[in-house]
């Protein structure tokens, strides 16, 4: 069972705390002397320009170590080629804590489509090319020769989403650890800040790292094993048997306390929600234990092994109950202690209060960081997503269980954004998190919590033990706009509108109140087989929701649209999949600005189904139904067209599939045709139809056909990434030419 950590708050503070608080982390030898310091105690190279700001990780954590008493340096987008930037602050007395910033390097670089990004929103003025591809390895190697007997600590998003043997969509292969890999000394993975304070402690206490083996978030290479734990062994092709009592790490709170009650098991049959029940029953003296997993050699040559994998490390997810996970990489064994208890109220409040100047360091003098830009106005209110989406890696990173602010931290922090935060002008942009309106929705008993072992809260239907109360989350927002000098609150953060739907009042509120014209939903598609996969819930939900967005704002008296996003070529989806949401879209009058296909990110479970063509959410074995995965250029190329159906550059690709999909009837000029049969006259591929031009038939419009009077007016880019500078999404309003005029 997972006992209660160290408050992260109690340790006492490292000998140099008498230096005070840094108005800026240093990121020069000049600052240093200036503070006062001869060298740094912990040193963070980061691929993100250094914003002082709580939404940015490498400030968090640097704020976090400067308040337990250490000197911390920052190296942020040092130049890679050489060790000469590593060497700029002077060699750290404990460690360099390495991360590649805020996203993957990889997803930062490249598209979906793998083409080259040229521009980076977490560079100054939007630079790209400021950070190496696989950034964690090429950052720890510099590490490596600015000073080789310093320890190295890796984290962030890329370490924790490679945390294990995992597929590589870039190369198109299974790679290792990214621990193996980068050869550092230990990782830690999710929200790492009771990891990383105890590890600093721990290493400021004379400990060395590579010896640091038990602490929870964290990940370790190991030359033998253990002998006094018990293995479990998972390398059957089946689910992880009855799980035995877990071991504390934790010394000083260790408890043995027996719970009785169950997990409620979920609706269905071989539902996941059923697959994943277990019923944790500790006896006194049993052994630790951790789960053997395939090892890395497996893995990379067998599909299915690799899906059972990512299966049995999604079930070991729940801080309560998970156990050690263990995979050999050739003669070593990667071990991996169970996820960091989660953050108490109080705690995250003091991370969040940390002295946080909230602007960019002032070496970026007036360049623009189109990441601080987005974020400047907005609050972060809570952690975690428990809706565990297929393709969304939020889950594997920061975990189910929602962390979520105490109403005055956060109300506080909305009066700082108004006194602090230069160009202010008194609307916050954003309270909100990974979901807006999971803001203090857990489960309704620890107990059951402690059994649980779902892979989502809300999938394949909405736990009965899960709180839905959205009560807290509108008493925030009535305070929030009550502040004074605060003319708006806008939520600008996804929702999830199959919960929102079961609190009318929250509906209400949000949509009377914080709904800047446009509020943006994600149901990713139409169809139940692309939905099965992704774990979404069906159209169902989303027009009960639409059909209270549309009441609430006629009572406001507002004119107010719904911008749903949606994934093309996800795994499950096939051609005719694609053609009902195209036709779903024209009916609805939406036409897609921007679209994007699906991206296999590391570690997530739609990712397992894209490299294995298993469904991992169920059981796997050598006999069990290939999933269809829409792959190559042509297919992905298709399945975005058919999400800008409207556009005559997609009408040449569509045409070709619809007659081979034996749709050809589909192809006219009316409103039960999707395309018509030419391109427009002005139109590049115009001549290719001139034959077809001859006939005197009515030209298609570069415009497509007119939307439905008073249906929905505008859809924007999807891509799970931060929006980019210029796009609808980033600047909440639509492109030109994308809003579609209704009459009334």
């Amino acid at each position: 069972l997972m006992q209660a950590a160290k408050s992260l708050f109690t340790y006492p503070r490292y000998w140099a705390e008498c230096y005070g608080t840094a108005p800026f982390l240093p990121m020069s030898r000049r600052e240093m002397d200036e503070l006062g310091w001869d060298s740094c105690d912990i040193i963070i190279i980061s691929g993100d320009a250094y914003v002082d700001h709580p939404s940015f990780g490498m400030a968090v954590i640097g704020r976090l170590l400067e308040s337990q008493g250490f000197r911390v340096g920052i190296i942020a987008q040092p130049d890679w080629h050489n060790a000469n930037d590593f060497q700029k602050l002077g060699k750290p007395n404990l460690f360099f804590a390495v991360s590649a910033g805020n996203m993957d390097s990889m997803i930062n670089r490249y598209t979906a489509d793998l083409k080259i990004r040229h521009d980076d929103a977490y560079t100054p003025n939007n630079e790209g090319g400021k950070r190496p591809d696989r950034a964690v390895l090429v950052y720890t190697q510099r590490c490596r020769q600015a000073y080789k007997d310093v320890p190295v600590l890796i984290g962030g998003i890329e370490a924790s989403l490679r945390r294990i043997a995992h597929y590589d969509y870039w190369s198109n292969k299974v790679r290792r650890s990214v621990l193996m890999d980068a050869k550092a000394d230990l990782l830690v993975y999710g929200n790492a800040e009771r990891a990383v304070v105890e590890v600093a402690h721990r290493v400021a206490a004379g400990q060395t790292m590579k010896d640091i083996r038990d602490v929870r978030g964290t990940a370790c290479l190991l030359h033998e094993l253990p002998g006094d734990w018990e293995v479990k062994d998972s390398t059957r092709i089946d689910q992880p048997g009855k799980v035995d009592p877990l071991y504390n790490p934790y010394q000083w709170e260790q408890t043995n306390e027996a719970l009785e009650a169950p997990c409620a098991k979920g609706d269905g049959g071989d539902s996941p929600a059923d697959a994943q029940v277990v019923h944790i029953r500790p006896a006194a003296g049993s052994k630790k234990q951790f789960v053997s997993l395939p090892s890395y050699e497996k893995v990379s040559k067998d599909p299915v092994l690799y899906a059972h994998t990512s299966r049995v490390l999604h079930l070991e997810t729940n801080p309560s109950n998970a156990r050690t996970l263990v995979q050999k990489h050739g003669d070593r064994y990667l071990w991996m202690n169970p996820p960091p208890v989660p953050l108490s109220t109080e705690e995250l409040d003091d991370v969040f209060e940390l002295p946080f100047q909230r602007v960019p360091h002032p070496a970026y003098g007036d360049a623009r960081i189109p990441a601080y830009e987005m974020i400047r106005f907005s609050v972060n209110i809570m952690r975690g997503c428990f809706g565990g989406c297929s393709f969304c890696s939020i889950t594997e990173h920061e975990g189910r269980v929602i962390q979520s602010r105490s109403e005055d931290s956060i109300l506080r922090e909305v009066e700082k954004i108004r006194d602090m935060t230069p160009g202010f002008t008194g609307t916050i942009s954003d309270l909100g998190g990974p979901t807006a309106n999971m803001y203090m929705l857990n489960c309704v008993s620890e107990e059951i919590h402690q059994n649980c072992r779902r892979l989502s809260c809300v999938f394949p239907t909405i736990c009965k033990n899960l709180v839905t109360d959205h009560s807290p989350t509108t008493r925030l927002y009535r305070r929030a706009r009550e502040l004074p000098g605060i003319k708006r609150i806008m939520i600008a953060s996804g929702l999830r509108y199959d919960l929102a739907v079961l609190d009318p009042e929250y509906v209400k509120e949000l949509v009377s109140h914080h709904v800047g014209g446009y509020l943006k939903i994600a149901p990713e598609h139409t169809e139940s087989a692309p939905l099965s996969k992704m774990m979404k819930p069906g159209m169902g939900t989303y027009d009960q929701f639409k059909d209270m967005f549309d009441r609430f704002s006629k009572e406001a008296g507002k004119e107010q649209y719904l911008i749903p996003y949606f994934i093309a070529a996800h795994p499950g989806t096939r051609d005719e999949d694609m053609l009902s949401l195209a036709f779903w879209l024209k009916n609805n009058g939406f036409r897609a600005d921007q679209v994007q296909n699906f991206y296999p990110s590391p570690m997530a479970m739609a990712t397992t189904m894209y490299h294995t063509e298993k469904d991992p959410i169920h059981r796997v074995n050598y006999k069990t139904e290939k999933v269809f995965i829409p792959k190559g250029e042509k297919q992905r190329r298709l399945h975005k067209a058919f999400l800008r159906y409207h556009d005559p550059d997609n009408w040449p690709l569509l045409r070709e599939a619809l007659k081979n999909m034996g749709k050809a009837h589909l192809i006219g000029y009316g409103k039960k045709h999707l395309v018509p049969p030419t391109q427009p006259a002005n139109h590049p591929t115009a001549k290719l139809n001139s034959a077809d031009n001859k006939t005197g038939r009515r030209k298609a419009k570069p415009g497509g056909t007119r939307a439905k009077a008073g249906r929905g007016k505008i859809l924007t880019q999807h891509t799970g990434l931060p929006p980019r500078s210029g796009t609808a999404a980033a600047k909440g309003k639509a492109r030109k030419g994308t809003k579609t005029k209704t009459t009334k």
